[in-house]
């Protein structure tokens, strides 16, 4: 009878966890909340409270509001459903819904996120201009060669004119002993 009464409970805990499995729409406002709430934290703690600072808040949330729409991904499990993006090759994981509830990541989790994708942006930007240094670089190299090789010739061109000065006054040297002979 325990066995069975078990079995019950856990197939009641299924079927409600199945019913009250969150839609992506929950998902979003849950997110979106802890956003607002990490943005205004993180506005006021840097820049007071201001037009200034309300306007870039307000910028900041329709920002990652739009990334949202475009790159969420729901993913369900029948019991369960998550959320999450696609950066760097992988899936990162955002939120869990069960019981008509998210979960979704904390204000340390989400500092942790937007350094590792202000770190990426930052070193995207190092190797383009790293990039952009060297081909600059390269340019300059290439700009030095040209001008070697414009010398070597110019000076070649010059040894050739004196060769034949040099030759000339032979030719006209001996034509005169010859004359003298």
């Amino acid at each position: 009878m325990k066995k069975l009464l078990i079995v019950v409970i856990v197939l009641l805990v299924a079927v409600l966890m199945a019913m009250s499995v969150p839609e992506k729409q929950a998902h979003k406002e849950a997110m979106m909340k802890a956003v607002e709430e990490y943005v205004a934290e993180e506005a006021e703690s840097r820049l007071g409270d201001n037009v200034l600072t309300n306007l870039g808040k307000n910028v900041v949330v329709k920002t990652v509001e739009l990334a949202l729409n475009s790159k969420l991904e729901v993913h369900n499990y029948l019991l369960w459903n998550t959320t999450s993006v696609h950066l760097k090759d992988k899936d990162q994981l955002l939120s869990v819904g069960m019981f008509g509830h998210v979960f979704t990541f904390d204000k340390e989790m989400l500092r942790e996120k937007l350094e590792e994708a202000l770190k990426a942006k930052e070193e995207a930007a190092t190797e383009k201009e790293a990039a952009k240094m060297n081909a600059r670089e390269l340019k300059r190299l290439e700009k030095e060669q040209r001008k070697r090789e414009k010398e070597l010739a110019k000076e070649q061109k010059r040894r050739e004119k004196e060769a034949r000065k040099e030759q000339k006054r032979r030719e006209k040297e001996a034509r005169r002993k010859a004359k003298e002979a």
